[in-house]
């Protein structure tokens, strides 16, 4: 047999395979919804439940590398600590033997009626549920054809002097296979599909247990570059998940590699009492491998934190948030209770919004990537907390209010809009301040080519009443945080008498910035910078003048409509 018909089956079969694994966990996650993000986010408080939030999402979407990458997603914008996102990648770990247990089963010769199936479901179907489930299920078919299809390709290996010559000596040198296996995950980024492999190989007879195993150590060393891929130009903190993903995977299979023998033993004791097929005996001796190293290295998750910290240096600037203080078992027994813990909420979500503001301000002044990377994790926050803290006021208001509660209630939903609002145009003014840096070294570069001389000194252009503007601003926000919280009408009524001067500033600002772009002297990140900066410096005060009106008793935006009722004006013929 050529290598052409060995290398095809393999290459289309592994394809197949591999788009089957991502189709079908796509469907099990869409199915999933968005509580996946919330189990890792919420279910993570000590050590054992992170573990179990790994697995159970790992489990449901079938990537062990998709669980640890949205963990580092999580730890970089400071929902997670360290030591959880530990806690998860180990879980993820032992979630992801699943799939090997899947294919264990075998169902090779029912792969083309389930894809049937799924493509029925999926193209004669409107309902998004049952979409999901076509898609679980032709994705579930493509990866045992494709597993078919390699096997096919791969059976004739065992005829092969070389592959032969090299499974003699992976079973004479474990570090081989455990580098193969390593190489091989790393390539497909896939761990199931190397375990696929492994088992078509071990089926057919080409490979030992003695050699497989090394291999399948190695496995788990590979499937870390995913999430060292997503830490790339991420926090530090990221970069320590990642690297306590490493660190984990790398342990249990140095452990398990001098434990070799007894390890296979034991393997092979399982396979003969329970009399398991070639397949699902590399898929025990995976679960087996992810299990024992959890239990191992469980008890020394403090210390993999520190050793992680020693190997990525440098000060952790991840903004730890507080969990939520929402409880929605008491909205229906104590409503007052409740709209108390949404004013809390509410509340922190403002502190958010200082820091967020606080964050843009000092990027205009510093231009200090950390600071943009700081408001962009406020901004996250922010959004989190809007779609927490709405949900629940929804919900609060289906419950028996009284009318200054009812009032209440609609003041925090609009309130809560009003602060998301604000993170919003924080967010404006950073990708503002970054779109007129990136303009000014354009600019500088080509002034350079020319032979031009520049005679700004910073980045941007720099101006103390833009400054000022920002000040008076982050005055507003503060101020209307404490008059909501206080329900000082004092404070509300002089940030109306401050806003006016902020509206006088915003068009002096606008009038500076024709002169300057008159004077010769303008550049185009200027009017990038100055005019859109402003105008989202305004609308921010005008936010928080909402806020302040809410205080004072002019309760706009609260009056009874009808659902029914067109606020569209009738226009006379």
């Amino acid at each position: 047999m050529s290598y052409q018909e060995i290398l095809f089956p393999f290459l289309g079969g592994l394809g197949i395979f591999l788009f089957g694994m991502k189709y079908m966990g796509d469907g099990l996650q869409k199915s999933a919804g968005d509580s996946l993000k919330e189990i890792l986010n919420t279910f993570t408080s000590t050590p054992l439940r992170a573990v179990l939030a790994g697995l159970i999402v790992t489990a449901i979407i079938q990537s062990s590398s998709g669980t640890t990458v949205l963990t580092v997603g999580l730890v970089s914008v400071g929902f997670m600590s360290l030591r959880q996102a530990i806690g998860v990648i180990m879980g993820a770990n032992v979630g992801t033997t699943v799939t090997a247990f899947i294919i264990g089963f075998n169902l090779g010769n029912y792969a083309l009626p389930i894809i049937g199936i799924g493509s029925i479901l999926l193209f004669f179907s409107k309902r998004e549920k049952v979409n999901n489930i076509g898609q679980i299920l032709f994705g579930f078919g493509c990866l045992f054809y494709g597993l078919k299809l390699m096997g096919a390709g791969m059976a004739p290996l065992s005829q092969l002097p070389q592959f032969s010559k090299l499974m003699i000596e992976v079973s004479h040198f474990p570090i081989l296979g455990v580098g193969i296996g390593t190489l091989l995950t790393m390539v497909l980024q896939s761990s199931s599909a190397t375990i696929g492999i492994l088992q078509q190989l071990y089926s057919q007879g080409s490979l030992a247990m003695g050699a497989v195993l090394p291999i399948l150590f190695g496995d788990n060393i590979g499937t870390t570059i995913t999430a060292v891929i997503a830490s790339l130009g991420a926090s530090v903190a990221a970069k320590r998940t990642a690297a306590s993903h490493v660190v984990f995977n790398l342990v249990g299979a140095i452990i398990f590699t001098l434990l070799l023998t007894p390890f296979t033993a034991v393997v092979v004791s399982i396979a003969n009492l329970f009399q398991l097929n070639p397949a699902m005996q590399i898929a025990v001796a995976h679960g087996l491998f992810n299990v024992s190293n959890l239990l191992i290295q469980f008890w020394f998750i403090d210390k993999i934190e520190l050793l992680v910290r020693k190997i990525v240096p440098g000060k952790d600037k991840s903004i730890e948030f507080k969990a939520s203080n929402l409880n929605e078992a008491i909205i229906q027994s104590s409503p007052v209770l409740a709209l108390s813990q949404a004013k809390i909420e509410l509340l922190q979500m403002g502190e958010y919004v200082m820091g967020a503001f606080e964050s843009t301000k000092a990027y205009y002044e510093k231009q200090d990537d950390m600071d943009m990377e700081n408001a962009n994790q406020y901004e996250n926050a922010i959004n989190d907390m809007d779609n927490r803290l709405t949900e629940y006021l929804v919900k609060l208001s289906a419950t028996e209010l009284t009318i200054s509660e009812s009032h209440e209630q609609t003041m925090m939903l609009e309130l809560t809009k009003d602060l998301e609002r604000i993170g919003d145009h924080c967010r404006n003014i950073t990708q503002n301040i970054n779109e007129a840096i990136k303009l000014e070294k354009k600019q500088k570069a080509k002034d350079k080519k020319e032979g031009k001389i520049s005679h700004r000194d910073t980045v941007i252009l720099y101006d103390e009443d833009l400054v000022d503007l920002f000040e008076k601003v982050l005055k507003n926000i503060r101020d209307s945080l404490i008059a909501f919280e206080n329900d000082d009408q004092e404070m509300a009524a002089y940030m109306l008498e401050r806003e006016e001067q902020i509206d006088q500033m915003v068009k002096l600002l606008r009038k500076k910035y024709i002169s300057i772009m008159n004077s010769g002297k303008g550049r185009a990140a200027d009017g990038v910078l100055f005019i859109d900066t402003a105008s989202n410096l305004e609308r921010m005060s005008d936010r928080t003048i909402h806020i302040a009106k809410y205080v004072l008793g002019e309760r706009y935006g609260t009056e009874t409509i009808s659902i029914e009722q067109s606020v569209n004006p009738i226009i006379q013929q």
